[in-house]
C-alpha cells in the first residue's frame, strides 16, 4: 500500500471533485492544510469561488497553490481537458479524489432523465476520472493513491432510490477492480481507496434541514476519519456516524451478502416474512 504520508505532503498536488461544498471542501481544507497545491473541481458559480477562498486561506501560498476549476465530471472531455489544465501548471498529480456526486431521487420507472445524470455523475464521473488521471500517475512513479467516494446503499441498496444504488454499487465494483489493477501493475507506486461515508449532513442529504441532525457526522468528522483510515492502509473506509457504529454496519451489510448465500429473497431486510430473522441477527 503507499505510503500516505509521502503523498499528504507539502508541495504534491492534489484534485478532488465535487469541492464545492461537503465532504469534498472539507477534504481540500485538511489538504491545503498539509502543504499540498490543491485543484478544486466542480461545476461553476458562486459556491466554488467562495470554496477555493476558504480553502485558499488556509494555505501558506494561495495565489500559486489553489486553483479552481470548472468541470463536469459526467462529460470525459472536460476532464481531459482538466487534467491538461493540471499538468500545464502544477506538473504531476498525487491525489485524486472522485467525490463528485448528486441524489436528484428516483424510481424504477420514473424519469429516464433521474436515471441518466445519476449514472452520468455518480458512476461515470468516477470511472472518467480515474481513467483521464491514473495513467499518469502511475507512469510518473511518484507515491500516488486514488480515492472514489462510494455509498453504503451501493452494499446494501436498500429500497428508495434504486438509481443512486446502481451507481455506488458500480462505484464500489470498479474502485476494487482498480485496486487489484494497480497492486498488479509492475512498478506501480499508486494505490486505491473507496471511502463509505455514514450519515453526513451535507446539501446532498440535507432535504430543506437546516441544522444538523443529532444522528449525522459533518464533513470535517468525514474526512478526519477519512485521513485516518488512509494512514492505516485502508482500503475500505467503511466511515460509523453518530447513529450507526461500525459493528451495525458490519452486520447489515453481512445480511445483505447471506441474502444469497441463504437463498433469501433480494432485500430481504425490508421483508416482512424476515423481520423477526433479521432482529434477531442484530441482537447476536
Amino acid at each position: 500500500m503507499t505510503d500516505i504520508q509521502s503523498v499528504i505532503a507539502k508541495g504534491k498536488v492534489a484534485v478532488v471533485t465535487g469541492a464545492a461544498s461537503g465532504i469534498g471542501l472539507a477534504v481540500c481544507k485538511i489538504l491545503a492544510e498539509k502543504g499540498m497545491c490543491v485543484v478544486l473541481v466542480d461545476l461553476g458559480g458562486d459556491a466554488l469561488a467562495q470554496a477555493r477562498i476558504d480553502v485558499a486561506a488556509l494555505s501558506e501560498n494561495p495565489e500559486s497553490d489553489i486553483v479552481a476549476i470548472e468541470t463536469d465530471v459526467s462529460k470525459r472531455d472536460e476532464l481531459e481537458a482538466l487534467e491538461r489544465a493540471v499538468i500545464q501548471r502544477f506538473g504531476y498529480v498525487h491525489l485524486l479524489m472522485n467525490n463528485a456526486g448528486i441524489q436528484p431521487g428516483s424510481s424504477l420507472f420514473g424519469p429516464q432523465a433521474n436515471w441518466d445524470r445519476v449514472l452520468d455523475v455518480n458512476l461515470m464521473g468516477v470511472i472518467h476520472g480515474t481513467r483521464v488521471f491514473a495513467p499518469g500517475m502511475i507512469a510518473h512513479s511518484e507515491p500516488a493513491i486514488i480515492i472514489n467516494t462510494g455509498s453504503k446503499q451501493g452494499i446494501t441498496t436498500p429500497p428508495g432510490d434504486p438509481a443512486y444504488n446502481v451507481a455506488k454499487a458500480g462505484v464500489k465494483a470498479f474502485t476494487e477492480a482498480l485496486q487489484h489493477e494497480l497492486r498488479n501493475t509492475e512498478n506501480c507506486n499508486v494505490s486505491a481507496h473507496l471511502l463509505i461515508p455514514g450519515f453526513v449532513f451535507t446539501g446532498l442529504t440535507a432535504n430543506g434541514r437546516t441544522e444538523k441532525p443529532p444522528a449525522a457526522w459533518t464533513p470535517e468528522q468525514t474526512a478526519d476519519f477519512m485521513m485516518e483510515s488512509l494512514r492505516n492502509g485502508d482500503f475500505y473506509i467503511l466511515c460509523p456516524d453518530n447513529d450507526v457504529p461500525r459493528s451495525l454496519d458490519e452486520k447489515r451489510i453481512a445480511w445483505a451478502a447471506g441474502d444469497i448465500i441463504e437463498n433469501r429473497p433480494p432485500l430481504s431486510r425490508w421483508h416482512p416474512d424476515y423481520t423477526e430473522a433479521f432482529q434477531a441477527h442484530l441482537s447476536k
